[in-house]
């Protein structure tokens, strides 16, 4: 694969971004999800589309989780990312609250510092995260040298996966769906405000005495946000999927490959024939537990004034998902509930854990998973 930057990128006046180098897959034989994965190279060849969508149909009758594969992107430009996410947390605490994001307010972009989740009782998250928004004039904003003096890298990376990754599976959703096939592109136009972005999450290693006290859990199941999500390989294994028998299976750092999983926007928008996808974060196994797990993700929103109403479709209709409870969120736009499940993220009170259900906005409630 091509890669998108030719010349080194500098995080100073002569400073290079440090070789990143991805740390050893864990050696013992976990309990796999069994997952589809998804060739993008055949999307443009004759019939590949209907292949993909086909391959995807039967992929998310069994877990909303997938991988693509020859998406673009050399392993030097995703190495890079994870490179300018490392020295990104790397900055001293006090420059990084510079940037906090305001998640009290509903707000994502910026930095989110360890400690504003309580996972158990008297167990906080250990999670540092900073997310970028998409490059448009409405969501600029100030941001630490290092994302400021490699913008152009950044903005590269980040456009073509909306631009060359995402357009093509929101093309084989709406084929699914049997929807025109630009119908979910024109509510995830780039240049529109959404709640998009970037994200560098580092999840910091925890004590033997700290994984007991939270029993193990870093992120408690739930479901994301929006409408996809996209993780780039990430070796330390820690992401487990619900399956529909209710089992927890870990997900494989498949080479060269981004993991996908539907989000809330779909199931609201498919009257729940798309499932948001159930998933959680985990200690790593033991050959990992040392390790501080460093990820970049990219987080795909409708538009912000979209209204999470359902579609009117013949496959819907034809599976008699227009007749089942009503599983949208009519009334209420993908930027609201956006803001609304951010700003909840952060309530103070109840441990995550002893949480099942968390009403969100308008009568909708968020249910988290043991």
């Amino acid at each position: 694969m091509a890669t998108l930057a030719q010349t080194p990128a500098t995080i100073g006046p002569s400073t290079e971004i440090p070789t990143y180098h991805q740390v050893p897959e864990t050696s013992l034989d976990l309990d796999w999800a069994d997952l589809a994965t998804l060739d993008l190279s055949q999307f443009d060849l004759p019939g590949g589309k209907t292949r993909l969508a086909t391959q995807l149909f039967d992929a998310i009758q069994n877990i909303g989780f997938f991988y693509i594969t020859n998406f673009g992107l050399s392993q030097e430009d995703v190495d890079q990312q994870f490179s300018i996410g490392q020295q990104i947390f790397k900055l001293p605490i006090e420059e990084k609250l510079k940037f906090r994001a305001e998640l009290e307010n509903g707000d994502y972009n910026g930095y989110k510092p360890t400690g504003l989740r309580e996972i158990s009782p008297g167990v906080f998250d250990k999670t540092e995260i900073f997310n970028i928004p998409k490059f448009i004039p409405a969501l600029e904003r100030p941001q630490p040298d290092i994302v400021s003096q490699n913008r152009p890298i950044i903005e590269s990376f980040a456009r073509h996966i909306h631009e060359n990754i995402v357009r093509k599976l929101l093309i084989l959703l709406a084929i699914i769906i049997e929807l025109p096939e630009d119908y979910f592109l024109n509510v995830h136009r780039y240049e529109e405000k959404s709640d998009c972005h970037l994200r560098y999450m580092k999840y910091h290693r925890r004590s033997e005495e700290e994984n007991e006290r939270a029993a193990g859990i870093w992120s408690k199941g739930h479901t994301d946000f929006g409408s996809l999500t996209l993780l780039f390989r990430q070796p330390v294994a820690a992401l487990q999927v619900r399956t529909p028998e209710g089992e927890w299976k870990w997900v494989k750092p498949y080479p060269e490959s981004i993991t996908v999983n539907l989000a809330d926007s779909l199931q609201f928008l498919t009257n729940g024939f798309l499932e948001s996808s159930i998933h959680r974060v985990v200690a790593p196994p033991p050959d990992q537990r040392d390790i501080d797990r460093l990820g970049v993700l990219y987080f795909v929103r409708p538009e912000d004034n979209l209204e999470l109403r359902p579609v009117v479709s013949e496959l819907l209709h034809r599976l008699g998902y227009d007749q089942t409870p009503d599983q949208s969120a009519v009334g209420i736009t993908a930027g609201e509930w956006v803001k609304a499940r951010v700003a909840k993220g952060v309530d103070k009170g109840e441990a995550r854990s002893e949480i099942g259900e968390q009403p969100i906005i308008g009568g909708v409630v968020a249910r988290y998973y043991d």
